[in-house]
């Protein structure tokens, strides 16, 4: 671990607990650091503001009082999902105190080169097979991050014969000044979040700082079928690594006679990789990029393609039962993971979808719905999904409670050959904590069939 000496005596107020608070606000203190943490939660049965007392960190539950500002201050750690327009950051912003996420903290602090995965869809499923497929490589890979274990946390123990690979969301990379991965990869940009940045152009803005501060010696995989993810890169000074599903790139990642090459090297033929959907090609592109430019050998790659069938909660199989498939694919909290998922079959689809209403239309599923057979929708979202089913021309809607009382519903309605997909085009936070208690509800009224 390095630069642990610029956080002594630094005056630090973190902000928001959860797992990436709890554990900057650790770290930080294990730095020397003065740290103060601020939760929203109420004091009794807060257990992470109880364990940080014990070791001395002052703990505020209970809002996020204004008057926290008054004492000396030299930056702020927020938790990623806390807007910044959440009353205390915005006084701080106008106080031109800086406000990191832990992000920043793992950048500074890691003595293993570091590969930065962001988009709006796919994160999950490449960073895991990019951490697969440098398995057995020169250096050994650890997968934090969004995906999993707090970045900052990672970062702390890794050693130089490490490789930290990072799936790392729009709402963690704003809060960096600093960040420098050696590899980054942008799979594609698609409108999300703009409850949270206001507008694409601001989301956009925020994934690319991945590569904002990459240098001519370190790399930026993306996406050269998407315009928006291309345009962004042109302000990157790192070595440019395309990636396509529709062109063929002498410096990049591509297709041809039915194999993937990269380079002008071939990596595998299509026929041979299990992952489903077409969808997924870009990730298996990418991933493949950034594998063999951080050291994979060519055969833990091809072994990895040839058995990985997926992450959970995206487009995981979950079982059949009497004649009928079920897919979780809960990670599907926006329009185009769920277009992308019902493209991945040719079988009717029933498709279980709603969550929370962040505003947009779902004007942009329309055209994915055809394969679409019965629509059973739920959550806050539940009215304009079933208005967009009515406007593809689904004749069989039904409207649930939620997932658990969907999948009971979708199949009673169901026969032997179909597939019932959970795939909700919509984030959970209306009735689940997560997009993971989601999808794992979906599984145990699976089960309960």
């Amino acid at each position: 671990m390095k630069n642990k000496e610029l956080f002594q005596g630094k005056n630090i107020l973190i902000v928001g607990l959860a797992k990436s608070g709890f554990a900057a606000a650790k770290l930080l203190h294990s730095f020397g650091a003065n740290v103060v943490v601020n939760d929203k939660q109420p004091r009794e049965g807060n257990q992470e503001a109880e364990a940080l007392e014990k070791l001395g960190v002052a703990v505020e539950c209970g809002g996020h009082p204004l008057t926290l500002l008054d004492q000396p201050i030299d930056f702020i750690v927020k938790n990623p999902g806390i807007p910044y327009q959440n009353p205390l950051l915005a006084e701080a912003s106008k106080r031109n105190l800086p406000i990191y996420t832990e992000v920043e903290i793992a950048g500074l602090i890691s003595e293993a080169e570091i590969i930065a995965i962001t988009g709006s869809n796919g994160k999950t499923t490449t960073t895991t097979l990019i951490g697969e497929m440098l398995k057995n490589s020169s250096k050994s890979p650890i997968v934090a991050g969004n995906i999993g274990t707090v970045f900052s946390e990672v970062a702390s123990q890794a050693t130089k014969e490490d490789i930290l690979v990072a799936e790392l969301s729009s709402f963690q990379l704003m809060g960096t000044e600093k960040f420098q991965p050696r590899i980054s990869v942008f799979l594609n940009l698609f409108e999300a979040h703009l409850d949270y940045h206001g507008s694409l152009e601001e989301y956009g803005k925020a994934k690319a700082k991945v590569t904002e501060n990459q240098d001519e010696n370190d790399y930026v995989i993306y996406n050269a079928d998407d315009l928006q993810v291309t345009e962004l890169m042109k302000h990157s000074k790192a070595q440019h690594i395309p990636f396509s599903v529709h062109k063929q790139l002498k410096n990049g990642a591509y297709l041809k006679d039915h194999s993937l090459y990269f380079q002008n090297q071939k990596i595998i033929e299509l026929k041979e990789i299990v992952l489903p959907g077409k969808h997924n090609l870009s990730n298996i592109l990418a991933a493949a990029a950034a594998a063999i430019l951080a050291g994979a050998e060519l055969e833990q790659i091809q072994i990895v393609l040839k058995t990985f069938a997926g992450v959970k909660h995206r487009l995981q199989y979950v079982g059949e039962f009497e004649g009928r498939r079920f897919y979780n694919d809960s990670k599907a909290t926006n329009i185009l993971a769920t277009n992308a998922a019902l493209t991945a079959f040719e079988t009717p689809v029933i498709l279980l979808a709603g969550g929370l209403d962040r505003g947009n239309s779902f004007d942009d599923l329309i055209p994915s719905l055809k394969n679409v057979k019965i629509l059973v929708t739920f959550g806050q979202t539940a009215e304009k999904l079933i208005e967009a089913g009515k406007q593809a021309g689904i004749e069989t809607i039904k409207r649930a409670d939620n997932v658990e009382d969907a999948v009971p519903a979708a199949f009673s309605l169901s026969q032997a050959g179909d597939v019932i997909l959970l795939s909700p085009a919509c984030a959970s936070w209306d009735q689940y904590k997560t997009f993971e208690q989601r999808g794992d509800m979906f599984i145990n009224s699976v089960h309960k069939l």
